[in-house]
């Protein structure tokens, strides 16, 4: 693809290149996006009422949900291959208001997403080291944890990548040791066990949804991925398969081989179950493979999170401080803000964290559903170097199941959920305003340049006298995300109009 690293050499003329991430590196980072293991799986056991719902559910909520979001954001992702994501999506399919708003609730979840794995890490210590159930060991520990994975993170998306890769083979390696330890205990018929009257719903549907989804997180770096058109399909398949794989099978062992209650199965279970099935030294290794996979599970979310405010900042809904890059080429201010709101959110519980982001992403991957069919009828025309196989009748009845589950688990939510989701929102509503104030009072400098578009489409320097050659380009391409100030987009009306003028 012609467009890959246009718009990073453009922001950084005068500097070196910074890598670009391949295929296995964005593997390893979007499995550390969506799962990082079967950590924090144990209550889809117990909110199921045994193992069975808790197997059924990592075997079917992927083709109702995991595959459709991996094949939307696969599609979205190569058409406009730029740092933002499924901004730049809702901008062209909405206008840049909705298009802050899916950026301002998606970065509210990601980060209280991210606020979880010091809070699941702490939780797997605390068998071995009950001095971390004290609030004394526990803030200084929840600190010293966040600060200095968010130095790695400012050391460089490279570094984050292909420690990822690591992570993820380190982590997985106890599990894979496990199952085969666990075959000859296996009993199948303690698979079927469920107990309805046991059954928490909400808990059950949270627990899937929370470790099956963020498939599109990943599009927020699109711009930094090495030939995305291509890298990005066969990484979303890999992850996929990685991550279905990761919950089913250590499941399968754990349940097959014990016969533990129901209620046993927590948050930091699998310790228990490697300790029963192989001994303290396995307890212990999965121990320690949990606390690198939330270190991999924060650098990823802290990546895509900090990512995404700089392609906001990028196209001018943002200030530009916020697309200041370090040497290393990451984005520091982007980053240090990520982290202070991971910081103020840990004090939460894992399930109120949950059940918050759950429903804050639902309300995002909602309108994500309606920019990618929209995108399909307005704009069918659109450059689209990996597209989804089927024709408007069935995207729609692609994304008609994981909507309907959207809504479901949206509907399962508490009272308080409701309440916290509506003050983010109402608050996303008047940020809108308030930064076009800024922009139109000029409080603070904003970056003015477009979005990358897709490949074989060229963007004029003008957005508006692009659209006076629309004949010659993509009409998608032209003007992701209008300019956010009023008096710029007046300057635009007069050129046009000077133009047609001409042309008359």
């Amino acid at each position: 693809m012609g467009e890959e690293g246009i718009a990073s050499d453009v922001k950084n003329t005068g500097s070196k290149t910074n890598p670009k991430l391949t295929l296995l590196p964005l593997i390893a980072l979007i499995f550390y996006e969506v799962s990082g293991g079967p950590f924090g799986v144990e209550d889809s056991v117990s909110a199921g009422g045994g193992p069975l719902l808790s197997l059924l559910g990592f075997l079917i909520f992927p083709l109702l949900w995991s595959i459709p979001e991996a094949l939307v954001t696969a599609e979205l992702a190569t058409s406009f291959p730029e740092n933002g994501g499924y901004v730049i999506w809702i901008s062209a399919a909405f206008g840049p208001f909705w298009g802050f708003q899916e950026g301002f609730w998606k970065w509210f979840s990601g980060v209280m997403d991210n606020a979880l794995y010091p809070v699941l890490f702490l939780d797997y210590l605390k068998h071995s080291f009950p001095i971390f159930n004290g609030l004394a060991a526990r803030i200084p520990a929840l600190l010293g944890i966040t600060f200095s994975l968010t130095y790695l993170n400012y050391r460089g998306l490279h570094i984050v990548g292909f420690s990822a890769v690591s992570l993820a083979v380190f982590s997985l390696c106890p599990f894979i040791v496990m199952s085969f330890l666990s075959i000859p205990r296996i009993r199948p018929g303690q698979w079927l066990v469920v107990d309805f009257k046991k059954v928490n719903w909400r808990g059950y549907f949270n627990s899937m949804f929370w470790n099956l989804n963020y498939w599109d997180k990943a599009s927020t770096l699109a711009g930094e991925v090495e030939d995305p058109s291509r890298t990005f399909p066969k990484a979303l398949l890999g992850a996929v398969v990685l991550v279905v794989s990761s919950y089913i099978i250590p499941l399968l062992a754990g349940t097959g081989a014990l016969r533990s209650a129901s209620s046993e199965w927590k948050d930091g279970y699998f310790a228990e179950v490697g300790m029963l099935i192989g001994g303290f030294w396995l307890k212990w290794w999965i121990q320690a493979a949990a606390a690198m996979s939330n270190m991999g599970l924060f650098e990823a979310e802290m990546s895509s999170d900090a990512f995404q405010l700089l392609g906001m900042s990028e196209i001018g809904m943002l200030p530009a401080i916020f697309a200041s890059r370090s040497k290393y080429g990451t984005p520091t201010i982007s980053i240090l803000c990520s982290a202070t709101g991971v910081i103020f959110l840990s004090w939460m519980s894992f399930q109120e964290i949950v059940e918050f982001l759950n429903f804050l992403y639902s309300i995002g991957m909602l309108l994500e559903f309606a920019a990618f069919i929209k995108l399909r009828i307005k704009k069918p025309d659109l450059h689209r170097p990996y597209k989804v196989p089927l024709q408007t009748f069935g995207v729609i009845m692609l994304c008609l199941p994981p909507s309907l589950l959207l809504v479901l688990v949206m509907c399962l939510a508490s009272i308080r959920t409701f309440l916290v989701s509506g003050v983010v929102i109402v608050l996303g509503f008047f940020l809108y305003p308030t930064v076009v104030h800024a922009k139109d009072r000029k409080w603070a400098r904003f970056g003015t340049e477009q979005p990358a578009v897709p490949s074989d489409n060229i963007l004029e320097a003008h957005p508006i006298m692009s659209q006076l050659h629309q004949e010659a380009a993509d009409e998608a391409s032209v003007s992701l995300i209008p300019n956010l100030s009023s008096t710029k987009a007046e300057q635009e009306s007069e050129l046009l109009l000077e133009e047609a003028l001409k042309m008359e």
